[in-house]
């Protein structure tokens, strides 16, 4: 409703004092030409104007006077609001003929191009500017299409504690309201698997505390290792099958060497692969984990000191496929007893040694491996070709492809050789690479 204030005097209501008469209030309905009018004929500041009763008269000759002015008014209003009417329902008309097509895409190719909307990194950032956050800030149905799409919510990098003193002093790091983010995501992903990279410079037990609820859905993890504050068990994870670990810091501290021993020491029973980055394992180290699962991984790749921390991975796990290894080799094997591994497919060696080491190293003489399909070799030095051909002839030639890099250095002759026992025989060269040695 609109009001409409006159101050008009009706000359055919005499003025009995030297006061001003109080307008008139009118009132009109929203363009329905209904009228109101609420007089102020008998409010006391009128009666008080007179000492006799004022005649009805006066009251319906004023009162005549406002309908008039509300008349006049509503005649004038009704025209405008019945174009303003056609205007909305034209309005609203085009905007849904002329709307842009993706607003009227069905739910199911709206979910697929949000799922091309993602980064491409391997875990995702709790982020509002970036998707799958970014998706849910667009309109009402873009929220309801992107929080009911699992897919977009199983991969999260989770962090826990920030080195940055500028973060701690201004409580940017606010780990309630990231906590709370983090669990708002988790349960957008339905039940469905998790691929979670966690990354903590406190105290494990807080993210522990956090994933809980959500362990029987984790089927691949990726800790980060920046302290060394508590010890994160993963014996519960029961659908876990892929877990990477990292250490950032360049010194073996005794308290994290021991903290990342106690992570590894319980693995969960369904685990199959480990990639571990930045930690070296000699013999003794391994031996800690001799009842700890290893015996049920089928890939492995870590860093290892010493010949005898490869023979002892074999004995450690008899079910591996696929053994990737770094590290730095000793001439000789302390403890060389033979070795037969029967499930080992894939093995990939790269060694940090000179020119001149290699050619006495004992690894091919106490290991046979009837599987092995695929072997590549990087930054060996010189290639112990006596020894190898005696394991290929242990193992009953079981090899299909054999890579060496530009460091792994072989004469022609030999070469020549491995092309002709071994089906796919590949040299890697970088420009100006050179693979011979002297005969």
């Amino acid at each position: 409703m609109q009001t409409f204030n006159s101050n008009v005097d009706s000359p055919s209501v005499p003025a009995t004092t030297g006061e001003t008469q109080t307008p008139l209030d009118v009132i009109v309905g929203d363009g329905l030409g209904l009228e109101i009018v609420a007089s102020n004929i008998d409010s006391p500041s009128v009666s008080a104007t007179t000492s006799s009763p004022r005649e009805p008269s006066d009251a319906i000759i004023g009162e005549n006077s406002g309908l008039k002015i509300v008349r006049n008014s509503a005649s004038y209003r009704q025209p405008q609001l019945v174009e303003e009417k056609a205007d909305i329902v034209q309005s609203n008309t085009l905007h849904t003929s002329f709307s842009p097509p993706i607003w009227r895409l069905p739910t199911e190719i709206l979910s697929e191009i949000f799922l091309y909307c993602l980064p491409e990194d391997e875990h995702l950032v709790y982020a509002s500017r970036l998707a799958p956050l970014l998706l849910t800030r667009i309109c009402r149905q873009w929220r309801e299409v992107a929080v009911s799409l699992p897919k977009l919510w199983c991969r999260l990098q989770l962090e826990v504690g920030y080195d940055d003193w500028p973060r701690r002093a201004f409580h940017l790091d606010n780990w309630e309201t990231r906590a709370f983010g983090y669990d708002s995501w988790l349960k957008r992903s339905g039940g469905g698997p998790l691929s979670l990279r966690l990354t903590c410079r406190s105290d494990w037990s807080v993210l522990q505390t956090l994933l809980q609820p959500y362990i029987q859905q984790i089927s691949s993890l990726s800790l980060n290792f920046h302290s060394y504050h508590g010890t994160f068990m993963m014996e519960d994870f029961h659908t876990l099958k892929e877990l990477a670990i990292s250490k950032y810091m360049s010194v073996d501290d005794p308290a994290q060497v021991t903290s990342i021993n106690r992570s590894l020491s319980k693995l969960p029973v369904n685990l199959r692969k480990i990639k571990i980055k930045g930690i070296w394992f000699n013999r003794t180290r391994l031996d800690l984990f001799a009842a700890s699962g290893w015996g049920c991984l089928t890939h492995i790749e870590m860093r290892m000191d010493g010949l005898d921390a490869f023979t002892r991975t074999l004995r450690l796990c008899p079910n591996l496929c696929s053994l990737k290894m770094t590290g730095v080799p000793s001439r000789r094997i302390r403890t060389p007893e033979s070795v037969m591994h029967t499930n080992l497919q894939s093995l990939s060696m790269s060694w940090n040694i000179d020119r001149n080491m290699s050619e006495n190293l004992d690894l091919f003489k106490v290991i046979t491996l009837p599987n092995l399909r695929v072997l590549e070799a990087r930054r060996m030095g010189r290639w112990p070709h006596d020894s190898f051909m005696r394991f290929l002839t242990r193992s009953e030639y079981p090899l299909e492809r054999l890579v060496f890099d530009v460091a792994v250095w072989t004469t022609a002759r030999e070469r020549a050789e491995y092309a002709t026992l071994v089906p796919s025989f590949e040299l890697i060269a970088d420009p100006g690479g050179n693979f011979d040695v002297d005969e």
